[in-house]
């Protein structure tokens, strides 16, 4: 190992937008961006995203690949549902002194720090944590078939059902279903859009239901009130009880706060840091162990 990596770490924080690589050397943290990281939708895709952002890292320190591969590694993707895939994903990477596990330990351990509370992460898919004296507890993040409630792939899919049910006459005609009928070419389009499109593609459809929202549009208000019960349902069967800091994190959760309990507004605090910055900081506790 070259000495420019002298008691460095590897970290890697992949998730279904996108997948960053990094590497803290000396109190500094370099990093480099790569695509979505899902390694139940698509493991090979996955891997060459994270093998790129490997290779790129490596050239920004002007270091070999296996230099870094040899570092102690904190590994958090999506899609790592048991010891087998994150053995694969191990493997696959040629990491000699990793802990490889699903995308949200490091988030937990980023918006918290070490401080005891609560995570409610709504991206392109969701989950919920709680850490409590440094022991973790997870509920959710199995992906857009099973759960994946309140996210934002979750939204627009919600979205373009009503925009249905008002083609039905069963939901009010607001600008948002209009917009979505006019867009997507009525109710077949949107059938058909329905039929193919990935996780991704459905969360690009939030925005517009978060803009509407704001405008006082009743649909779209009725789904983001739908998502905020249930955030606060989830925090709930996690322990969380007025006094407990909680993180809104993800593209679309803090859109959530204004449909929350006084209560649990009240405790609503900005994250102390990003899922990569929990990630690193794994990394200096993987155990010998692991290398």
């Amino acid at each position: 190992m070259t000495e420019s990596l002298s008691n460095a770490v590897l970290a890697i924080d992949g998730g279904g937008t996108r997948c960053r690589v990094a590497c803290e050397a000396a109190g500094i943290v370099h990093s480099v961006e790569t695509g979505a990281a899902n390694v139940s939708t698509d493991f090979e895709a996955s891997v060459l995203q994270m093998k790129s952002g490997l290779v790129r890292l490596a050239q920004m320190l002007a270091v070999n690949v296996q230099d870094l591969a040899r570092l102690p590694a904190y590994v958090g993707l999506a899609g790592v549902t048991d010891d087998r895939i994150a053995r694969r994903v191990q493997s696959a990477l040629g990491l000699t002194c990793a802990r490889v596990s699903d995308d949200r330990p490091a988030a937990l351990r980023g918006a918290l720090g070490s401080q005891d509370g609560l995570v409610a992460h709504c991206g392109t898919g969701s989950f919920f944590a709680s850490q409590k004296g440094r022991v973790m507890q997870f509920a959710g993040g199995w992906g857009p078939i099973l759960g994946d409630e309140a996210s934002a792939q979750w939204v627009g899919r919600r979205a373009l059902a009503e925009a249905l049910n008002s083609e039905d006459g069963i939901q009010t005609v607001s600008d948002l279903t209009r917009h979505l009928m006019n867009e997507l070419g009525g109710a077949a389009g949107i059938v058909e859009f329905a039929g193919h499109a990935t996780p991704t593609e459905f969360g690009a459809l939030a925005p517009a239901v978060t803009s509407a929202a704001k405008t006082g549009d009743v649909v779209a208000k009725q789904i983001m009130q739908a998502g905020a019960t249930y955030v606060s349902e989830m925090a709930e069967r996690l322990g969380w009880v007025p006094g407990v800091v909680i993180c809104l994190t993800g593209g679309i959760s803090p859109y959530y706060a204004d449909y929350l309990s006084a209560d649990m507004q009240s405790e609503i605090r900005r994250p102390s840091g990003e899922p990569l910055t929990g990630a690193l900081a794994l990394a200096k506790e993987v155990p010998h162990e692991h290398c």
